[in-house]
């Protein structure tokens, strides 16, 4: 249902791309994702994909409310998750290093609720550093400080 609703909304938005379904890696495990490939998407995912997670949110409201059930949805354009991932994890790994060398803390950009796990999450081994997170609804961030 949740393709067919995506597949309703890119329609009525003129926008040509093909939906392939696939099983989420990493953070989402297991869970399927519908995959928009196709020319021209960057209008999807907009600025740090927060068009793209509106769009999310809006296919899951749909989709739930059809069903009458909380429906998990995942939706991703040309794997911008994944390559979003890999990049928060590198940006992570690069501070903590700076933070130890420097005994400095850093403050990384305010970012959402599951990217900042991304970030947690990339630097719970890491020795000589610990993260927490500070601040309110969107401008909420990641602390990095020397352990």
């Amino acid at each position: 249902m949740a393709e067919e609703v995506l597949e309703k909304l890119l329609s009525l938005m003129d926008i040509s791309g093909t939906i392939e379904r696939r099983v989420a890696e990493s953070e989402s495990e297991g869970m399927e994702v519908l995959d928009i490939t196709g020319q021209n998407l960057g209008l999807l995912i907009g600025r740090r994909g927060q068009t793209l997670f509106s769009l999310q949110h809006l296919i899951y409201l749909m989709v739930s409310h059809k069903t009458k059930a909380r429906v998990p949805v995942i939706i991703d354009v040309e794997g911008y998750r994944e390559r979003r991932r890999e990049s928060l994890t590198h940006l992570a790994r690069r501070m903590a290093e700076s933070v130890e060398s420097s005994g400095q803390s850093v403050s990384l950009e305010p970012m959402p609720a599951f990217e900042r796990r991304i970030v947690h999450l990339a630097l719970q081994d890491f020795p000589g550093v610990v993260t927490e997170s500070e601040g309110d609804g969107e401008s909420r961030k990641v602390i990095i400080k020397k352990r």
